[in-house]
This record gives C-alpha cells, sequence and structure tokens, in this order.
C-alpha cells in the first residue's frame, strides 16, 4: 500500500509539475471556461491570462502554460496580423480586441472575436516571437472565474442616432497589480463610474468603488464618464492608479482611496485636450524617471512625464478652447495610428498599428 501510495505521489508530482502546479497554486482548476467576450487582457503571475468578459459580465483567469522564455530577446513584427489571426482561427474575419504582453516569455497574446457564417465567437491567440500565430486551447484548461455584481443591463439600443448597450462599457480596462485585479467601468447605479478591487485567487468582487473626477475641459465634476484605459503605479511609495477618461482628463486615485460602497475623487493631473479618446497606456522607466506612454484616438502617442504627479493640488478650474494643462508631454510623431500597446521589456515596447485599409500591425520599438 506504501508504495502504491508513493507511486501515486510520484505520478501527481508530475502532473501538478510547472505550469500545471502553479496554476493549482493560484487556485486554477481544469474545466472549460464558457467565455462569450473576450475583451480586455492583463497578466497576472505564473503566466495566468486574466480575460474580462463583458457579455457574461465575468473575469476568468486562465493558466496559459507559457512560462519559459526570455522577453529581452523577443522582437516581434507581423504585417496583416488581423488577416493571418483569421486565418489562423479558420474564419472569415477577426476583430482583435486587446493585447497583452506575458512578461515572462515576451509571447503576445490576443483577445478576438472571430466571425464567419456561423457568427460570431471569442478566442485567445498568441503571437510567437518569430510572428508564428496559433490558438490558446479554451478546452480542459486551469480557469478561474469571478462574477461582477450590479453589471449595466445588456440591452441593444439607439442613442443619439447610433447603436447602444450599457453592457460595453461594464470592463474598459483591466490589471493586475500587489496581489489584486482592478477592473475600470460602468456599474448600473446613480453614480456608474467605478473601479472594482478584486482579491486573487478570486474569491469577492463586491468591492466596488464610485470614482468622480473634475473636467477641465467641461468644467464641472463627473461621475458617469468611465476610465477608458488606467496603469497601476507607485511613485514616491504610494500606490496608485492613473486613469485617463474621454476627452481628456488624466487622473490619480491613491489606492487607499478606494474603499467599497464609498465615493472617491480623483485628482487631476493633467488635461491632454478635448476630442479624444484614450485608447492604451503603459508605464515604464528611463533615465531614472517613470514615464506614460498613452495613445489615444485623436492625439497620437503622448509620453507623459510623472515628474511631481504625486502633488496634493490637482486641477481644479476649468480649462477651455481644448487646451492643455497639468503634467508635461510630447507627442511622438513617428508613432501615428497606434490603438494598443504593451510593455515588452525594459526597453522596447509592442504596438498594434492601423496601416490602412482595415489592416493592422504587430509592431516592437524602442521606449521613446
Amino acid at each position: 500500500m506504501r508504495t502504491n501510495r508513493m507511486m501515486l505521489a510520484a505520478v501527481l508530482g508530475v502532473l501538478l509539475s510547472g505550469s500545471t502546479l502553479h496554476a493549482v497554486e493560484w487556485g486554477l482548476k481544469p474545466g472549460t471556461p464558457e467565455i462569450q467576450s473576450a475583451g480586455p487582457l492583463a497578466f497576472g503571475p505564473d503566466g495566468i491570462l486574466f480575460i474580462g468578459d463583458l457579455k457574461s459580465a465575468t473575469i476568468f483567469s486562465i493558466g496559459t502554460g507559457d512560462t519559459k522564455g526570455n522577453p529581452a530577446e523577443a522582437e516581434i513584427n507581423v504585417a496583416g496580423l488581423n488577416a493571418k489571426v483569421a486565418a489562423a482561427l479558420k474564419a472569415d474575419s477577426a476583430t482583435i480586441n486587446d493585447i497583452a504582453v506575458n512578461p515572462l516569455t515576451g509571447r503576445v497574446f490576443l483577445s478576438v472575436t472571430k466571425s464567419d457564417k456561423a457568427g460570431s465567437i471569442a478566442a485567445i491567440v498568441k503571437v510567437e516571437a518569430d510572428g508564428s500565430i496559433s490558438p490558446v486551447s479554451l478546452t480542459n484548461i486551469p480557469f478561474q472565474k469571478v462574477s461582477l455584481p450590479n453589471a449595466p443591463p445588456n440591452i441593444e439600443s439607439i442613442r443619439n442616432g447610433r447603436p447602444h448597450n450599457p453592457r460595453s462599457e461594464l470592463i474598459t480596462d483591466l490589471a493586475y497589480s500587489e496581489g489584486k485585479v482592478y477592473v475600470s467601468g460602468l456599474t448600473d447605479g446613480p453614480s456608474p463610474s467605478a473601479v472594482r478591487e478584486i482579491p486573487f485567487p478570486f474569491s469577492d468582487a463586491s468591492s466596488v468603488t464610485s470614482v468622480e473626477i473634475f473636467h477641465g475641459a467641461h468644467g464641472k465634476i463627473e461621475d458617469y464618464a468611465a476610465i477608458r484605459a488606467f496603469v497601476p503605479i507607485n511613485i514616491d511609495g504610494e500606490a496608485s492608479l492613473l486613469a485617463g477618461f474621454t476627452c481628456t482628463p488624466l487622473v490619480r486615485f491613491p489606492v487607499k482611496s478606494l474603499k467599497s460602497g464609498e465615493k472617491t475623487r480623483g485628482t487631476t493631473v493633467a488635461e491632454l485636450g478635448n476630442r479624444n479618446r484614450p485608447l492604451d497606456m503603459i508605464v515604464y522607466q528611463k533615465d531614472g524617471k517613470n514615464f506614460l506612454l498613452m495613445a489615444n484616438s485623436a492625439r497620437g502617442v503622448m509620453k507623459i512625464s510623472t515628474d511631481n504627479i504625486t502633488r496634493a493640488e490637482g486641477i481644479t478650474e476649468p480649462v477651455r478652447g481644448g487646451g492643455t494643462a497639468g503634467q508635461t508631454y510630447d507627442t511622438i510623431k513617428e508613432l501615428d495610428g497606434v490603438v494598443q500597446l504593451d510593455r515588452l521589456n525594459n526597453m522596447q515596447a509592442v504596438i498594434l498599428v492601423s496601416s490602412g485599409n482595415d489592416s493592422l500591425d504587430l509592431r516592437t520599438i524602442a521606449l521613446p
């Protein structure tokens, strides 16, 4: 009996080795996650990928098994990425919703909506350093999920002559930091703009903080517009979220100010111009200083200084005429058309670029 137990333990040790063991340690269990829509992505520890599913109002974590590689040596350049993803998925077309670089390996993961005659299906795709593309199996993989309470209704309608669904802004961005998953978006309530703070391994997603800002371009306090993109950042020992909103205030929220069931007002540290929407942002270090790199819908890619960003005072007066104020920035003109980006290593980033005719390219760039 003892020999049998020892043999069983050895077999289990093999089965639970490597990435599978890490997945078990983080509370993931084998199964098939029923992901209805693959939206915002973020990597956590040990190659675990977080996926925002707007349709089911759920955050999934999956064990990718992608734990070996060297991001310092990765350099990914793929022209016509969306067409090649569609071919890899054997679909008529593929919409790329988000990209995330695995910091352990440098491989790029994509959240995708693939479409054909049968309809639209969510998929996750991996891009190797050599540019090869392959679907990530979502069958019998380690995963965990947590449902988001108080989600806006999933109802299609027409508003101001355009299709509108409140659920589309439930999850606008997400990030993992210090054992927690942070989720920005809207809730179903009178002050809908919110940040959710979810411990990982997942246990409870009920911690929701309503957030409000002073919007200089509008000259008023607002609590209804969703954060479009954000990054966790630690400056001068204070953990914070730097969040970009449409039209384009940049706002700092100290993590300690996020308290479930309460409302907090962030500090508006910059106004970066109206008629613009942040698309994605990363934080990185260069020459001993922290910078933000933010892609925008109408104002290019901005390299934003974080000097003195933790100051207590912020923008509290109107900033009219489409002007800018607060943190200084440079527009990186050679990065025209960037729609998504993520940091690859300490020196480089990966960008998703619109190259015209509905074609998207994946490129590696030096951090400016």
